[in-house]
């Protein structure tokens, strides 16, 4: 019984009217579909995209070479050197991010003890080959700079939900 069953399945073509009703039963609901571009999906309080790196008001960087972001990460994506000043303060000669390496977990902005580095809200970039994804100190700055009053707010808005 069950192999002449099997054998009408096959002949009839089973599969494939079941994929087709399937099809004919979705074809008539509202599409999905988001046109990326011109449509944004609503992101996650708690997504975490592209690192920048901060600055004081008085445009000192807040990185105080402690290397607590380069310890804790996972990944091994963070590079740091450092050097002191004459103050006998140390600050950072080298910071580099490799952005195909890093797995965007957090931990780095976490360890932080200044907060000068931050996951931002920023998605929307790439790199055509490996060295557009390496991140040095000075193009980390300029997306601080650049995106310091977004990041702000999304610290503050951070604040207050926790």
């Amino acid at each position: 019984m069950e192999r002449a069953k099997q054998f009408f399945k096959t002949w009839l073509l089973w599969d494939m009217i079941t994929g087709l009703r399937l099809t004919l039963r979705r074809m008539f609901e509202p599409r999905t579909t988001v046109f990326y571009p011109e449509e944004k999906t609503p992101k996650s309080r708690r997504f975490r995209g592209m690192h920048a790196l901060r600055r004081y008001e008085n445009g000192e960087e807040r990185c105080i070479a402690c290397k607590l972001c380069e310890a804790v990460c996972p990944a091994l994506a963070i590079t740091i050197d450092i050097a002191e000043r004459e103050d006998g303060t140390r600050r950072t000669t080298r910071y580099e991010v490799d952005m195909s390496k890093c797995i965007y977990c957090g931990m780095c902005e976490e360890s932080c003890p200044v907060d000068s580095i931050v996951l931002t809200n920023i998605h929307e970039y790439h790199g055509e080959s490996h060295q557009d994804l390496y991140f040095t100190k000075e193009m980390l700055l300029a997306v601080g700079d650049r995106y310091e009053r977004q990041i702000a707010h999304d610290r503050a808005g951070d604040a207050a939900y926790r």
